[in-house]
């Protein structure tokens, strides 16, 4: 497996349109905090990190006529922005570029600001036009270039756009893709504002990231992308590689749907596994690009888990989220542009509005120029989400030497040198069977006591329900598999709260709506629940592309077992729109099959289609779908 090397990148937030506004901004110390400008709101005082292009402008930058009869979504016409950059810098400028390559992008709210717009509620008190998800959101993205040979979308929460990295960095590693591209966008929609508004956790100031006197977080907005490829695909362009993508670790907190645990035990896992993955000790890393969010929850959480990794002597570490407020969903490839700034022009970016030291030993960015010979080599970036979905990247500088060529990925419990898939072949080294599955009756339900406290039961919405009871019934198949992995497909997420708090909404305006629905709205708290409810702290990804979203999901479980990084996974698709759909899956490696187990059929991946499929023992074939 070739490390992936970065030959282009693009960044849009509310501190410049693209890299030299942005370098600028960060250099100057200038932030793009301002009252609401372009959202529709009550909330029009509240201080927000908003792009600074009205809809139609951003229309007129990505040449989209102001007449389109497809809709656009700001979401979509800030990602359109940055991923032209990103592909312009790389030397990828033609629809036949496009054809080979792969685009991943994390989002969360996709296209709600359009919902918002177009939505009303008919006569008999329903919802008219909510109709657009995060994976069409990803598709108007990609319709900006041309076909791309494969689409995908990671929903996450505030990581999506950090694990859209780190997935997209196997599909390189692997030979899935020479070239792909991976980010993440996010704009500013009023159900974003709203649901956390009704956390109590939005300061009515600048935000101070890990200042004694912090108070919350400041909304923002934008779109980052990253061209990744093998060493050989960028030097056989005549392109020099930028920086490589040396390490990704992803992990579940499992421990509260929005709150950080006290002793950051996700957060010190993806970090361990980044550091793992890079091959790389604590001590090489120079700094720290911190998730940051300026709550008092989080800042404590994730000093003591930095704490945790780096022991006494911690590394120059700050948030940028003084700068472009929390960019949620886009925040881990915003932040990764950041680090590849700092690393190309020798500079660290400053934590905005810190005052007050949390702790005595606190090593907070306060000076921005470098000398050249402490020019950062291994900067780490960190995305933590809601339902503790936490993930760290590590981006590295490009020597110009095999030293990041050939290696082979890190496997805790099996001999590295056996995880290489040929990229020419994509032959598996890994056999990867099932073993359980499960499959809810649409028109009815389990007894949700088989499998959830009464308390618990009384907090969650049906489709909550059901996918614990349906990920629980399978696991309970085979008693003591605690799986490696949880991997989620779902369209339109926990639609059932999304619909009820966006209902609220319209009906009642923007006061008084509930919290709870808006934590159970993200796409990613199926996921996370399950984590939960099984003290789960492994690899945790959502996948949300339409019709394609289970053979994703499946695909993603083939490429962590392939790497080596799991043996096993409890992969499921979960929605109830148009019905329920509710379908688990326990996946593991023939190694880790236990014993008097007899698989059900081998899961198989046709390298041309990069579809999943399950094998029976017949040899009889079944598409994932």
């Amino acid at each position: 497996m070739t490390r992936p090397v970065i030959t282009g990148y693009g960044v849009v937030s509310a501190i410049g349109v693209g890299k030299e506004q942005t370098l600028d901004a960060l250099r100057h110390h200038r932030s793009g905090f301002a009252p609401v400008q372009y959202l529709d709101t009550v909330h029009r005082d509240m201080l927000v990190g908003e792009v600074k292009l009205s809809f139609d402008e951003l229309m007129s930058r990505v040449g989209v006529p102001s007449d389109a009869e497809a809709p656009q979504s700001r979401t979509a016409l800030i990602g359109r922005l940055a991923l032209r950059e990103a592909l312009e810098q790389a030397g990828l400028n033609s629809p036949d570029d496009y054809a080979s390559m792969a685009l991943l992008s994390g989002t969360t709210v996709g296209g709600m600001d359009r919902t918002e717009i177009e939505a009303s509620v008919n006569a008999d008190g329903e919802i008219v036009h909510y109709n657009y998800d995060c994976g069409t959101s990803t598709l108007d993205i990609a319709r900006g270039f041309g076909k791309f040979a494969f689409v995908d979308t990671l929903s996450t929460a505030c990581s999506s756009a950090a694990n859209a990295i780190g997935l997209g960095a196997d599909l390189v590693r692997l030979g899935v893709f020479e070239q792909v591209i991976v980010g993440g966008s996010e704009g500013l929609s009023r159900l974003h504002l709203n649901g956390f508004n009704t956390l109590m956790i939005l300061d009515q100031q600048p935000c101070r990231p890990f200042d004694a006197h912090r108070n919350g977080i400041n909304l923002g907005e934008g779109a980052a992308y990253l061209v990744l490829e093998t060493e050989s695909s960028a030097l056989k362009r005549g392109v020099r590689p930028l920086a490589v993508l040396s390490g990704f670790g992803n992990a579940c907190d499992a421990y509260h749907q929005t709150a950080s645990s006290p002793e950051g035990e996700g957060a010190v896992l993806a970090m361990q596994k980044a550091l793992a993955d890079a091959r790389l000790h604590a001590s090489d890393i120079t700094y720290v690009n911190c998730h940051g969010t300026g709550t008092p929850n989080n800042d404590v959480s994730e000093l003591t888990a930095l704490h945790r990794v780096f022991g006494e002597k911690l590394p120059p570490f700050s948030s940028t989220k003084g700068f472009t407020g929390h960019t949620t969903s886009a925040s881990g490839s915003i932040e990764a542009a950041f680090c590849l700034l700092a690393m190309e022009h020798g500079f660290l970016p400053v934590n905005l509005n810190f005052k007050d030291a949390i702790d005595r030993d606190y090593p907070v960015v306060e000076d921005r120029v470098l000398e050249k010979s402490k020019k950062p080599r291994h900067l780490l970036c960190n995305a933590f989400a809601f339902g503790g979905n936490d993930s760290s990247l590590i981006l590295s500088d490009y020597l110009g030497s095999s030293e990041y060529s050939d290696y082979s990925d890190y496997s805790e419990n099996s001999d590295s040198s056996e995880s290489l898939v040929s990229s020419k072949s994509l032959e598996p080294v890994r056999s990867i069977y099932l073993i359980a599955k499960t499959e809810l009756d649409p028109d009815a339900d389990p007894n949700f006591r088989d499998y959830l406290a009464p308390l618990e039961s009384r907090r969650m919405d049906k489709l909550l329900k059901r996918t614990v009871a349906c990920s629980l019934q399978t696991l309970r198949q085979v008693p003591g598999i605690i799986p490696d992995a949880i991997i989620t497909a779902t369209v339109w997420g926990s639609a059932i709260s999304a619909i009820a708090f966006f209902y609220d909404m319209m009906r009642q305006g923007e006061s008084f709506l509930k919290p709870t629905l808006f934590m159970q709205s993200t796409h990613n708290t199926m996921s996370s629940l399950i984590a939960i409810q099984t003290h789960n702290h492994g690899y945790n990804n959502t996948h949300s592309q339409l019709d394609d979203s289970l053979n994703h999901a499946l695909l993603d479980a083939w490429l962590q077992m392939q790497s080596g990084k799991v043996k096993s996974a409890l992969v499921g698709i979960h929605d109830s729109i148009p019905a329920f759909d509710n379908r688990s899956f326990l996946l593991v490696t023939a190694d880790a099959l236990p014993p008097d187990c007899h698989p059900l059929a081998e899961l198989v991946m046709n390298s041309s289609s990069r579809i999943i499929e399950l094998k029976n023992l017949n040899n009889a074939t079944d598409s994932s779908d």
